[in-house]
Parts: structure tokens; sequence; C-alpha cells
């Protein structure tokens, strides 16, 4: 359950288009993933269809050490795959169970707060990754228009108001550099 639990948290995919995403959008070769379908759950029964806004549907970029952990989970998932032969089930879902049948979206939510309950985490859920995801990415300096669009918000506004948090260090430089344009002094970056 790493890698998609790793994907949620460093790119702020909703649970849905983790466990709908086909290999086929996904281009560990040049580190990008194309969003361009879901699984819904309605009930206890999903379907599977595009995202609800245009804005859902999207390209987001990958850094280095989660297109290493797809690589690896890629490998990972061919192996069993050949150990299965005919028993294997063919979805060309990035994020599969041993038998390469789909994940069901709340199974993965529960294992998600399974484990975190198991490591005595503070509670959070699943989703918690995504409002995380995109709070790190505010915090790292990320224009809002770029985290805005990797999370497939309509507008920045919206992800502004949800997700961005002040981080005490990113207040603090906040703080320091508006100083120093004000002295005209060069601020250090970091």
């Amino acid at each position: 359950m790493f890698p998609v639990f790793h994907l949620i948290a460093v790119k702020g995919l909703r649970r849905g288009e983790a466990v709908g995403l086909p290999w086929a959008n996904t281009r560990l070769v040049d580190g990008q993933i194309d969003i361009r379908v879901q699984v819904v759950q309605l009930a206890w029964e999903t379907i599977t269809s595009t995202p609800k806004s245009a804005a859902g549907q999207r390209t987001i970029t990958l850094d280095a050490d989660t297109i290493k952990i797809l690589q690896g989970w890629k490998r990972f998932q061919n192996e069993h795959r050949l150990a299965a032969g005919s028993a294997w089930t063919g979805t060309g879902l990035v994020f599969t169970r041993q038998d390469g049948s789909a994940w069901h979206p709340g199974q993965v939510s529960d294992w998600f707060c399974r484990i975190a309950k198991a490591a005595a985490l503070p509670p959070i859920t699943l989703h918690g990754l995504r409002h995380g995801a995109a709070s790190l990415a505010l915090a790292a300096g990320t224009d809002v228009k770029v985290v805005s669009a990797e999370l497939g918000h309509a507008t920045t506004h919206f992800t502004q108001d949800t997700y961005q948090s002040v981080y005490p260090d990113v207040a603090k430089a906040v703080a320091e550099a508006t100083a120093a344009l004000l002295r005209g002094t060069p601020v250090s970056a970091g």
C-alpha cells in the first residue's frame, strides 16, 4: 500500500483518482501522470467516471523519488503478474491487489486508517494526506496556481481558502524578506 499512500501524500491525488489510475496514463520516463478517470464510491458500489470538472482532468509532474517508488512498484506488480499466470486479472491499473484486481476506494481508506492507528499516529484520514500535500507544497513556496492546477481545482481561491496554512518558519521568512525590502538590503533564499 505504500506506493499509493506515497503518491497521495506527495501529489495530493484524490482517493478515487489514485485507485482508478491506469498505467496507460502514467509516464514514468517523463515523470508525468494524466488524471483522466476516477473511481467514485456510491454507498458501497463503485463506478468509473471522468473527474467532476474540466480542471479535474489534468497532468501532474512527479518528483524523482516518486518516480523511483512507482518504478519499483511496477517491477513488483509484474513479478506478481508472472507468478499468477492465467489467474492474473488484467485491469491495467497502477494500484492493484496481488492478483491484479482493482482496489475498492473504501478498502484503501480502511487500510490507511489501520496502519495509522497501528503506528500510533494522530487521527488522520486518507483525504488528510491530500490536505497535507497541498499545504506542504504551498509552504515550500510553490506558486498557488501550480498547486491549484495539480490538485484539479477550478480556482486558486478555493486552494488558498481550503489548504493554505501558515507555518511558523514560512511566516518568519516572509517577515524577514519584507523587512529586508524596506531596508533595501538583499534577501537570502532560505
